[in-house]
């Protein structure tokens, strides 16, 4: 299935908080989205590996995705070499998104930062012919490399290079983000508190996706930052 536009994430629920407006807006344009999981999360606090991938799928029916996996990489060990990112070259060819976004450069996490540099690796990677990845027929598969690379900014601030509106889709990003019921504020939840489980990191998610939204004159707004200057056909193009 070619997709329009992959997003990849070290964990489940990575896409969702960062860039899931981007990938409703997109959707509702017309396009196909998916997302890749590189982790099951199983290093995390609250919730299982089982939980959160049924979280994901909750989250990926309501963003309307065409493909959701998990390519099941060790949490918190996995590494940029040859070995993690053969699956992600696999799975990039598999979809053959004209665009990628992915984790941003640096973070709080230390797998975020580098989750980025093995997307934008792969993302080369995937383009050079000689490298061999077999389909799930189990036939070799063909080069691809995305037109563009983008990564999307987390826990850190970061300044964007661009800012995508998603006014119209917040509230659909926020009930992706709901879907993680094990991960986020639940008062009647029994299990340690965490950086993320409390309120106030809610609070804070809708105060940058506003902050963002404002630097460019909207209500809400996912920013995103870029290895190369991004081309516009017209200026009118732009907000």
């Amino acid at each position: 299935m070619k997709l329009d536009i992959l997003a990849l994430g070290a964990h489940p629920d990575d896409v969702e908080m960062s860039c899931a407006g981007t990938l409703a807006a997109a959707v509702a344009a017309g396009k196909k989205v998916g997302i890749v999981d590189f982790t099951r999360g199983e290093l995390g606090t609250r919730g299982t590996p089982a939980t959160r991938a049924a979280e994901a799928a909750a989250a990926g029916a309501i963003l309307q995705l065409s493909a959701r996996e998990n390519l099941g990489l060790p949490d918190g060990f996995f590494r940029n070499d040859r070995e993690h990112q053969l699956p992600l070259i696999a799975a990039i060819r598999r979809y053959q998104p004209d665009v990628v976004l992915c984790n941003a450069i640096h973070d709080r996490h230390p797998d975020h930062g580098r989750a980025a540099q093995l997307a934008s690796d792969a993302c080369f990677l995937a383009g050079l012919r000689m490298i061999e990845t077999l389909g799930d027929d189990g036939q070799p598969q063909a080069a691809w490399r995305p037109r563009n690379v983008y990564h999307y900014i987390q826990d850190r601030q970061i300044t964007p290079a661009f800012v995508v509106d998603i006014s119209a889709h917040w509230h659909t990003k926020w009930a992706a983000i709901q879907a993680y019921n094990s991960q986020f504020f639940n008062p009647s939840s029994t299990e340690p508190a965490t950086y993320l489980s409390s309120q106030e990191f809610g609070k804070f998610m809708e105060a940058r996706a506003r902050e963002f939204g404002h630097i460019i004159g909207v209500e809400f707004g996912e920013g995103f930052t870029v290895h190369r200057p991004v081309g516009v056909r017209e200026v009118t193009e732009l907000l």
